[in-house]
């Protein structure tokens, strides 16, 4: 009985092996079909040729070719094979194969590199519903035809769907029967490396071709691995120095990543890179030295990622990231003894008030009218635009706070009363200006324009914050009542306000000047004023914290949007095709959402439970990486929080949905869930700051 008992176990201990065919896999011990048919407690057997599969093979088993040296080798395959696989009853999926079933072996195979193409399903076969879009990083294809493909490739807009269809566009067959083969024309078992997304998509991809190689229509995929993933799941339990931790981690991500400049490869690489136009550039090596902040700090990673899973890097030497990331190393100095994390603050801050080109030249020239500016970048150092001048000094001043050093301050006052003098009598400055202009026009020009106004949050609202903290610390009124101007304006004509990458990213810049205009002026109507923005704001989000992204439904006012399959990848774009895609952008709406929260908070009291869920939702989607090192402790810019997963619309030329930004993503984040977990705010940390000597020694920037 025992016995029995034994052996009726041991059956169905062993069922899920038996169930399907047996499965002869060509190529390394280590690769992706091996690895999931293992998960499923598949058999299957590594063999090194496909003649020796085709050897051991009987009725009914499958075989799996893989490419085994994508890109640079096409898979080695003839006609004659595919002929033995029909003829044998043999069941054949093989990828990226130098030659195709209805192919003259005669003929060179065509291959073809995608640029901004992505995968469109358009059979639904696979259980995905068609017109449904995956990413396939860098694919590199065999052209081939076929009447009935399950997967095609081709440049397509939309967030998960092909709004557009396919019908104006070229496209090249991914995946396709022919006979008793199954043909993918580029590598399938790179997925994981080449970091193909959205895994949950891609599961559904290879359980259906693995169920139909095993010839088993309910085989499924558990879990899909991932070299890239989220800190924390969904719903686990956060460690209770989650926040803490996820401080550090993105502090130390800039010395991962070397986004700190060294000058053993500065001319190597920043050098070669740091161009007009020219931007995008290598991988840095992990094995270069990493810089202390003396020589600045690069932009980020671009959302380009190879097939080796590897992001390129963005070259751009801009000023505004500088004063951020100093702020985020100095609040990482707040929870470590390691002063690597000040003195680097440090480095940066005197890099770019004293080493770069950001304050040289006219704008350090007291007869200049760009006097007190900081330019846009290295490269562009005539260019002024006032959002980023905002949040670069706002940044040094968060620095300059917690290293307390007041070394600084002289050149605070001046870029603030820079910007105060360039606005219109109602408060606004513009979106962009540049030398030859002003050099030209004087900046009185400027501050005589009557009725002008640029309803934009996105340029011009942290500005308007720049302007209440100043005078909050030395009582200059002119500073409160052109906010104050301004800020009425812009609530007068909500919600009609320009919409850049969606009205979220309005609504999360305006909380700012809203929350310390209660903190210097504490009035019903400023508190109402904040409350509708807020509560707008919160509408989107979800219950796992994140804040959903929106365009804006007033006409001729959403400024950027992808309206056909030619216009993806042109220019600048939101992550999202239609409201309601369940994305958050860390770039534009969660980062600046999440400081301005909490700074509402501290002003009124309120909207702490929301804040806080926004909080635990930020520190679950750091992301964590052992095989990219450069990647551990950033945020991407898109996170799918409905699939748990980064993915979004890739449209973005310049800063897409994967890509990382040191000063915009990382240190506003970064530093907000340091001021968050000891219950404070900038407004506070920052309030002790003596300004008024700066201020003083500033104004004479002021006469005209």
């Amino acid at each position: 009985m025992k016995n029995l008992f034994f052996l009726t176990t041991l059956f169905f201990c062993l069922l899920p092996s038996l169930v399907g065919a047996k499965v002869f896999i060509v190529g390394e011990s280590e690769n992706l079909f091996a690895e999931l048919l293992k998960q499923q407690k598949c058999e299957f057997t590594i063999v090194s040729n496909i003649e020796e599969a085709l050897t051991s093979a009987k009725s009914g088993d499958g075989i799996i070719v893989t490419a085994t040296a994508y890109p640079e080798t096409l898979t080695p395959i003839s006609k004659s094979t595919y002929e033995k696989v029909s003829n044998s009853g043999l069941r054949l999926f093989v990828e990226y194969p130098n030659t195709l079933p209805n192919s003259s072996e005669e003929n060179a195979p065509q291959l073809y590199t995608a640029k901004l193409e992505r995968g469109i399903i358009t059979s639904p076969a696979m259980g995905i519903e068609p017109m449904s879009i995956v990413g396939i990083n860098d694919c590199r294809l065999v052209k081939a035809e076929s009447a009935k493909p399950l997967m095609v490739l081709g440049k397509v807009a939309g967030y998960d769907k092909a709004v557009f269809g396919i019908d104006d566009v070229k496209t090249y067959p991914i995946l396709y029967h022919s006979d008793n083969s199954l043909i993918a024309t580029t590598s399938f078992s790179n997925c994981v490396r080449g970091r193909y997304a959205p895994a949950r998509e891609w599961s559904q991809i290879f359980s259906y071709v693995l169920g139909w190689v095993l010839d088993d229509e309910d085989f499924t995929i558990n879990k899909f691995p991932q070299n890239v993933q989220p800190a924390y799941s969904r719903d686990e339990k956060l460690p209770r120095r989650a926040k803490r931790d996820a401080v550090i981690a993105a502090a130390d991500w800039f010395w991962k990543s070397n986004m700190l400049i060294h000058p053993s490869w500065e001319r190597l690489l920043p050098g070669k890179y740091q161009k007009v136009d020219q931007h995008f550039g290598e991988h840095v090596p992990n094995h270069f030295l990493p810089g202390d902040g003396s020589r600045g700090i690069m932009e980020g990673h671009a959302s380009n990622i190879n097939h080796e899973g590897i992001n390129e890097y963005r070259y751009f030497h801009r000023a505004d990231v500088h004063g951020e990331s100093a702020m985020l190393l100095a609040a990482a100095s707040q929870f470590s003894k390691d002063e690597k994390y000040a003195n680097a603050s440090e480095n940066l801050l005197d890099y770019l008030f004293y080493t770069s080109k950001f304050r040289d030249e006219e704008r350090n020239d007291r007869n200049s009218p760009a006097y007190g500016l900081i330019g846009w970048a290295n490269s562009y150092q005539w260019v002024y635009y006032n959002d980023d001048n905002a949040r670069c000094v706002l940044g040094a001043i968060g620095a300059a706070a917690m290293l307390d050093n007041p070394r600084w301050n002289i050149f605070f006052a001046e870029n603030i009363l820079a910007m105060l003098r360039f606005c219109s009598h109602d408060g606004f400055f513009g979106a962009r200006l540049e030398l030859p202009q002003i050099s030209k026009n004087g900046w009185q020009y400027y501050a005589d324009r009557e009725n002008y106004i640029d309803p934009s949050p996105h340029f011009e609202s942290w500005m308007w914050a720049c302007f209440l903290w100043l005078y909050d610390k030395t009582g200059y009124k002119p500073l409160l009542e052109t906010s104050k101007r301004a800020i009425a304006k812009m609530m007068e004509i909500y919600p009609a306000w320009k919409a850049q990458n969606g009205i979220q990213q309005e609504r999360a810049r305006m909380i700012l000047p809203l929350a310390w205009l209660v903190r210097v002026e504490d009035t019903p109507q400023h508190r109402e004023w904040l409350d509708i923005v807020v509560k707008k704001f919160l509408e989107n989000q979800d219950e796992c914290g994140a804040i959903g992204d929106e365009l804006s439904t007033v006409p001729g006012k959403q400024t950027l949007h992808v309206t056909s399959n030619a216009r993806y990848g042109r220019g600048e774009a939101p992550l999202i095709a239609k409201n309601g895609d369940p994305v958050a952008d860390m770039l534009y709406t969660c980062n600046f959402g999440f400081f301005a929260l909490n700074e509402a908070y501290k002003a009124t009291g309120l909207y702490k439970e929301e804040l806080d869920d926004l909080a635990d939702f930020l520190v679950r989607i750091q992301v964590r990486s052992d095989k990219h090192r450069d990647l551990d402790g950033s945020w991407f810019r898109a996170f799918d929080y409905k699939r748990w997963d980064y993915w979004a619309s890739n449209a973005d030329a310049g800063w897409g949905a994967w890509c990382t930004l040191t000063g915009w993503i990382e240190s506003w984040i970064g530093t907000t869930e340091g001021f968050v977990s000891k219950e404070t705010s900038y407004w506070d940390v920052t309030k002790d700051m003596d300004m008024k000597g700066a201020l003083e020694e500033s104004m004479w920037m002021m006469k005209r």
